[in-house]
């Protein structure tokens, strides 16, 4: 039979703590990310009654600014006007070090002629239809 010298079972003992200590610090460490699902938006809602309002060549300009209020951005293009209002939404699922951040966007263009009034109006909506999605990897 071995005999370990003096004081090898107790060296043995702390060796064993440390590592245990190392090991759940490295789990606690690891954990207290957690998780977290957050939503953003930017932007009003579109009122749909509103968008329906605006008519081709009847509505003016300073009635789709009074009826939407300003637009995000007002665009110059081959001698057209185009205002443009938007909306975001983004939702972010985070799980540990996986995560999965989506955005989409309500997109209101509407076109003025040389005169003001308004020449076409583009509407997307696509927030509706946005979704959680913790995985990150594909669908």
């Amino acid at each position: 039979m071995s005999r370990q010298p003096p004081g090898a079972v107790e060296a043995l003992s702390r060796e064993r703590h440390a590592l245990c200590v190392a090991v759940a610090l490295l789990l606690c460490l690891t954990w207290s990310s957690g998780c977290a699902f957050v939503r953003g938006q930017v932007g009003e809602e579109f009122n749909e009654q509103d968008v329906q309002a605006i008519q081709k060549g009847v509505t003016t300009r300073a009635e789709v600014a009074a009826r939407l209020g300003a637009p995000d951005e007002i665009v110059q293009a081959a001698g057209r006007e185009i205002f443009h209002y938007r909306r975001y939404d983004s939702k972010l699922g985070y799980l540990l070090v996986i995560s999965r951040l989506n955005i989409k966007s309500d997109n209101l263009f509407v076109f003025f002629d040389r005169n003001g009034v308004v020449d076409e109006v583009v509407f997307g909506k696509r927030t509706d239809r946005l979704e959680f999605q913790v995985w990150p990897f594909g669908d």
